[in-house]
C-alpha cells in the first residue's frame, strides 16, 4: 500500500553529513517504491520555501531560527500552525522524524500525534548518561518517544543506547542500518600519488568527531613516516585547532585542509588516498567508513559505538580513542599499504552486496505497514504515558501535551481543514517514463 510520508529533521541538504545523506537516499528509494515523500527542514540562508529535488522529492525549507550546529530554536507550539497546514495540504499519513538533536523532529512528532497521524523516529546518534547535556537530551527524548509508534536505530549498539535512554520496550525498536550507493564510490588506484601514502579524513570538525585526537596524532605520524601526508575535508568549530597545529609544526606541505565538501565531491577526494582515518569519540554507525572502503581505502577507526558492526575485519584496523593506540593502528595500516599486504580496491565488490538503500527502504516500509495498522491512542492513554515520564517531568509533559491538544482544537476552528487547498501530487510515474524515454 502506498503511503504519504513526511520526513522531518533539522539536518538536510545543502548541509552535509550522514543524516542528510540518509534522509535523501531513503526518500528516493521510497519514491521509487511508489510512495509519496516530502521533507520538512529549516531554511538555509536564501534557500527558503518549497524546492523540488531528484524524482520530485518536495522539500519545505521553513523559516526557523538556527541556534547551534544546524539545530533550530525549539518553539514547542510556534511551528504547529505551519506544520498542520503542510500535513493537511499534502494529505500525510505518516510523520518520520530523524535525529535526537533536531527540535523540528521532536515538535513534529508531538504535533502529528495530536492530529491523529502515525509517527516514527530514527535515532542516528549515541548519547551518554552522566553529563548535563546528555541528561537533558535524554529526558526530552523520553518525552517524545513516550507517544511514538515505533523507533528505528542504525545499529544494535544504538538500539541498546536508545532503549536505555528513553526507557522503551525493545519490541518497539527496530535496527535498520545505513547503506551506500557503491556505484558512486568506484575505486581508482591510479588517482593516488605514488610518491606519498595519503591519509584522508572527511568529517564534521567538532569535538564529538575526535578532532582533538586528530590534532595530537598528525604531527607524530608525520615525524615517524616521512612519506605520509593528510587530506582533511570538512568544516566546524575545531577547524581553527587544525590550522594552528599545521602552523606550529610547519606541516603546510603535508596537511591539506579542504574546508566544506559537497557529497558529490567526496569520491574524488577519497580516491586520492590510501588510508581513511575516523577518530570519532562516539558513533552510532559511521557511513563515512563504508564510503571510504567502497572507494578503495583501508580504514583506521576508533572502536566506539556501532563502528565494530559496520565493516569486515580485513577492511579495518581498530584503536581505542587514545593517542598512542591510534598511532599504533595507523602505523600498522601504513605497513600493510606500503608492502602491498592488502588490496583495498577489491572492497567495493564485497560491500555492494552488503549495503543497499533499496533494502533499507524495503525494511522501513515494513515499519510503516506495522504502525499504519496500529489503533490510534485515545487522549487519556497519551496523558497516561506522559505522566509516567517522571515525578515532576511527567506532570509538566502532561500540561505541554494538553495545551498542544487545545491549540489544535483552536486551529481546527480558526483555520478549518476545508479552507486548506490540497497540493497536487508530483507525477512520479510520468516523470520516470519521460526520463527513461530520453
Amino acid at each position: 500500500m502506498p503511503y504519504k510520508i513526511c520526513m522531518v529533521s533539522d539536518f538536510f541538504y545543502p548541509s552535509m553529513g550522514g543524516v542528510e545523506s540518509h534522509l535523501f537516499l531513503v526518500s528516493q528509494r521510497l519514491i521509487q517504491r511508489g510512495h509519496k515523500v516530502i521533507v520538512i527542514t529549516h531554511a538555509y540562508g536564501n534557500r527558503k520555501g518549497v524546492r523540488y529535488l531528484t524524482n520530485g522529492l518536495k522539500v519545505y525549507y521553513v523559516p526557523t531560527l538556527v541556534i547551534y550546529s544546524g539545530a533550530s530554536l525549539p518553539t514547542v507550539y510556534g511551528f504547529f500552525p505551519l506544520l498542520r497546514n503542510i500535513l493537511i495540504r499534502e494529505s500525510i499519513d505518516i510523520v518520520h522524524g530523524h535525529q535526537a538533536f533536531s527540535a523540528l523532529c521532536h515538535e513534529a512528532i508531538l504535533h502529528s500525534k495530536t492530529m491523529g497521524l502515525k509517527a516514527c523516529f530514527t535515532d542516528h546518534s549515541l548519547f551518554g548518561f552522566a553529563d548535563a547535556s546528555s541528561i537533558l537530551t535524554n529526558k526530552l527524548l523520553k518525552f517524545t518517544l513516550s507517544d511514538v509508534d515505533h523507533v528505528i536505530c542504525v545499529s544494535h549498539t544504538s538500539k541498546e543506547n536508545t532503549v536505555l535512554r528513553a526507557a522503551l520496550s525493545p519490541r518497539n525498536v527496530s535496527v535498520i542500518p545505513n547503506a551506500v550507493v557503491a556505484s558512486q564510490f568506484l575505486p581508482d588506484p591510479s588517482a593516488a600519488d605514488p610518491n606519498w601514502i595519503t591519509i584522508v579524513v572527511i568529517s564534521r570538525l567538532v569535538y564529538r568527531k575526535g578532532v582533538d585526537l586528530l590534532v595530537a596524532v598528525i604531527p607524530r605520524i608525520c615525524a615517524m613516516h616521512k612519506n605520509v601526508r593528510f587530506i582533511i575535508g570538512g568544516d566546524g568549530p575545531k577547524r581553527i585547532d587544525l590550522e594552528q597545529m599545521r602552523e606550529k609544526h610547519m606541516l603546510q606541505d603535508r596537511v591539506e585542509l579542504l574546508g566544506p565538501v559537497r557529497h558529490s565531491q567526496v569520491r574524488n577526494i577519497l580516491i586520492q588516498g590510501n588510508v581513511f582515518l575516523n577518530t570519532s569519540l562516539t558513533e552510532a554507525f559511521c557511513i563515512a567508513i563504508v564510503e571510504a572502503a567502497c572507494a578503495g581505502l583501508f580504514v583506521v577507526s576508533t572502536k566506539v559505538g556501532g563502528v565494530p558492526e559496520v565493516l569486515p575485519s580485513h577492511m579495518i584496523n581498530y584503536a581505542m580513542p587514545e593517542e598512542d593506540d591510534l598511532i599504533m593502528a595507523i602505523s600498522k595500516a601504513l605497513h600493510l599499504i606500503r608492502y602491498g599486504k592488502v588490496d583495498p580496491s577489491k572492497f567495493n565488490d564485497e560491500l555492494k552486496d552488503m549495503y543497499s538503500w533499496s533494502n533499507v527502504a524495503e525494511r522501513t516500509e515494513k515499519v510503516y505497514d506495522l504502525i499504519y495498522h496500529m489503533p490510534s491512542s485515545p487522549l487519556i492513554e497519551r496523558l497516561r504515558r506522559y505522566y509516567g515520564c517522571g515525578l515532576y517531568a511527567g506532570k509538566i509533559f502532561c500540561m505541554v501535551m494538553a495545551l498542544d491538544y487545545l491549540f489544535w482544537l483552536l486551529l481546527e476552528i480558526v483555520f478549518p481543514r476545508w479552507s486548506i487547498e490540497p497540493a497536487p501530487t508530483f507525477p512520479s510515474e510520468r516523470y520516470k517514463k519521460k526520463m527513461d524515454h530520453e
